[in-house]
């Protein structure tokens, strides 16, 4: 049975049985087949099958988790228990901000750990990044946590927590905040992004209209636009910048400051050896991270 699981649970990730036999190499009448077999064991219809499409009902979307803990368990039993025993390729993907700050300073440690595991390292944004967590295309991801409950088969994992900061150009001066944000341009956080949520939100909690100069999502062009005198900007206090020499005036919100929480996601059924090691390093280089700039 485990074989029509397998094909199953592709068929549900693919949505016809052609697109789901060219990934476990069979025709789609023996995909067809196979999904026969599977309701007629289980007593139920998993598909409404509309056309070429093959869309889970309700009795699918219940098994499909529980189809992939099963696969994922039958797997377990042959791995190795330790990660210096693990060999195959971990799929990671990650925001900007976490490639260039904490997974530099955790992966040496796990690579000394872990020596036989290959690393794939996808980029992304947080809310791409969580579809492909959700859909098993990653083993993990690292990622700004989204302002929304996740599925219940998805494990979130707290990683560290970073306050943001106003960040102007030299030239600019004043250190209240609020008045700052009121008179000068403003480079503002993408706000569709989950760390430009935050933004968003903050803006309108304190009844600020800003005069915006430009919208983008990468954190190190932000403070490359406020280091060149287009504006200023609200961003995470992230490794990214801060390991580098800035041109710029960083002021502290004091008590009017917010955090975005950066965590790892990873789909329960799939924890091991050589993940676990892995979060230990991250958590590991999380806890000793740079301290923010005086401003």
């Amino acid at each position: 049975m485990l074989r029509e699981l397998r094909t199953f649970v592709m068929v549900a990730r693919h949505g016809t049985f052609a697109a789901a036999g060219q990934q476990v190499g069979l025709t789609q009448s023996a995909v067809s087949a196979q999904m026969r077999v599977l309701e007629q064991s289980l007593g139920v219809r998993l598909f409404d099958r509309s056309g070429r499409a093959a869309v889970l009902n309700g009795a699918g979307r219940h098994a499909l988790p529980l189809a992939e803990q099963m696969l994922a368990l039958y797997t377990q039993m042959a791995l190795p228990t330790a990660a210096a025993e693990w060999q195959g390729e971990l799929r990671v993907g990650a925001i900007a901000s976490l490639q260039t700050g904490m997974l530099p300073d955790a992966l040496p440690r796990f690579r000394a750990l872990a020596p036989r595991v290959e690393l794939k390292l996808v980029p992304g944004v947080s809310l791409d990044l969580l579809s492909r967590v959700d859909a098993g295309e990653l083993d993990l991801a690292l990622l700004i946590k989204p302002p929304f409950e996740l599925p219940k088969e998805l494990l979130q994992i707290g990683l560290a927590r970073e306050p943001f900061v106003l960040i102007t150009p030299l030239s600019v001066a004043g250190d209240d905040p609020l008045q700052i944000l009121a008179r000068q341009p403003f480079v503002r956080y993408d706000r569709r992004s989950f760390g430009g949520r935050l933004v968003s939100q903050f803006l309108r909690e304190q009844r600020l209209s800003v005069q915006e100069a430009l919208e983008l999502d990468e954190l190190e062009a932000i403070v490359r636009m406020v280091e060149c005198g287009l504006g200023v900007s609200l961003v995470p206090c992230a490794g990214l910048w801060l390991q580098r020499p800035t041109r710029l005036r960083v002021l502290e919100l004091g008590e009017l400051t917010f955090h975005r929480e950066l965590i790892a996601l990873l789909r329960r059924a799939q924890r091991q050896p050589a993940l676990d090691c892995l979060l230990e390093c991250l958590l590991e280089a999380g806890a000793h991270g740079a301290p923010y700039p005086a401003p």
